[in-house]
């Protein structure tokens, strides 16, 4: 028995001492010391890169690739003749889209400019009959100098005789004969005065309808200018450059004013709007440099830049703002829009759409000492 239990307690021995031998061994002591160092090491340039730099990434992924698209729509209203374009053709600008049924438009422009001729040709006549209303004047007015020549001279005739009919030298009834001269004369006179008037008076009735007739084809003209326009109009032409998207017209289709028949989306002004938190933006500025990562195309990195900042968060700008000033408040973190602009080459551009998912990464360490200095000003004015 005694050898028995001296085996079992030396083998338990030799088990223990292989056990804790391999902690014990130098090597393992200095792996793991490596270990315990390298790791410090590593907790340390992660300490000094995040104080350098990482901190100063705001990085999201509420990001898409957004156009300034154009809707094209009709000025006029009109069915629908022809199509020239086809769903996700790439188009230039002045290039026609549409064309709507002219001939109404037309037939306005050819009526106006009727009416142009009739009232220019009413114009012309009615000058000529001032011309000739002006020979009419000068007829009057040698009427009524004759016809006061000849009552001056009636006048003087009653004067000289009416002494030698009161002293009986005359008879008097060639004085009474020379007065009714007299008195027809002035009446002649009178009638004479008052057809010159007349006829002046017409002269200025012929101009104001001169007047009128210019006015009236001035306005027609400026019709002519809508109606020439508005043929125009009927051939829709692209306003940029671009693709078309949402080609909802048809041939045939009876279009108002302002509906909606395409949309250009402009391939080579396409941008990101990134929706970034309130408490990321306090370091952006404008012009900073952003790295872009799209879903669409793995392992490609693109390079950006900060265009602008939205004025406001996106819940101000929604369609019903929120009230917070009544019933129960519950904060949330608000985001506001940040259009980032893209450095891509165009074999990039072309295969980004409006929509896509993006990753962006804002490098902001060129406004890190902004912050403290803010603090600082705060400071001093208090």
């Amino acid at each position: 028995m005694a050898d028995k239990s001296a085996t079992v307690s030396s083998d338990s021995e030799s088990l223990g001492e292989s056990a804790v031998s391999p902690l014990k061994s130098p090597r393992v002591r200095l792996a793991m010391l490596i270990g315990a160092i390298l790791l410090l090491i590593g907790g340390f340039v992660w300490y000094l890169d995040h104080q350098n730099r990482g901190r100063y990434m705001q990085v999201t992924d509420n990001a898409y690739v957004a156009a300034d698209s154009v809707i094209t729509a009709p000025k006029i209203a009109g069915y629908v003749e022809r199509v020239f374009v086809i769903e996700n053709q790439t188009v230039r600008q002045g290039q026609s889209l549409a064309e709507l049924d002219p001939r109404e438009y037309r037939a306005q422009t050819e009526q106006i400019a009727s009416q142009i001729e009739t009232a220019t040709a009413a114009g012309d006549t009615t000058r000529s009959q001032i011309s000739e209303q002006q020979a009419t004047i000068a007829q009057a007015q040698a009427q009524l100098n004759a016809a006061r020549a000849e009552a001056a001279f009636a006048a003087q005739q009653v004067t000289r005789y009416q002494p030698l009919a009161a002293s009986g030298a005359e008879p008097g009834e060639r004085f009474a004969q020379l007065q009714t001269q007299a008195r027809q004369a002035r009446e002649r006179t009178n009638a004479a005065q008052a057809a010159l008037i007349a006829a002046q008076r017409r002269v200025g009735t012929l101009g104001a309808q001169v007047r009128q007739a210019q006015s009236q084809a001035e306005a027609a003209r400026a019709q002519l200018k809508v109606a020439r326009v508005n043929v125009e109009s009927t051939v829709l032409k692209a306003a940029i450059n671009g693709r078309v998207g949402d080609l909802a017209v048809r041939v045939g289709q009876f279009v108002q004013p302002g509906t909606r028949m395409m949309t250009l989306v402009p391939v080579d002004r396409l941008f990101i709007e990134a929706n970034f938190k309130e408490t990321q933006l306090g370091l952006m500025r404008v012009g900073q440099p952003v790295g872009i990562e799209i879903d669409a195309l793995p392992g490609v990195e693109l390079t950006g830049r900060i265009a602008s900042v939205a004025p406001g968060t996106g819940a101000q700008f929604s369609v019903l703002p929120p009230q917070n000033a009544t019933g129960n408040f519950t904060k949330i973190v608000q985001r506001v829009p940040v259009r980032i602009a893209i450095d891509a080459p165009l074999e990039v551009r072309t295969l980004l759409v409006p929509g896509m998912s993006v990753g962006v990464t804002v490098d902001t360490r060129s406004a890190r000492g902004e912050m403290d200095r803010l603090r600082q000003a705060v400071s001093r004015k208090r």
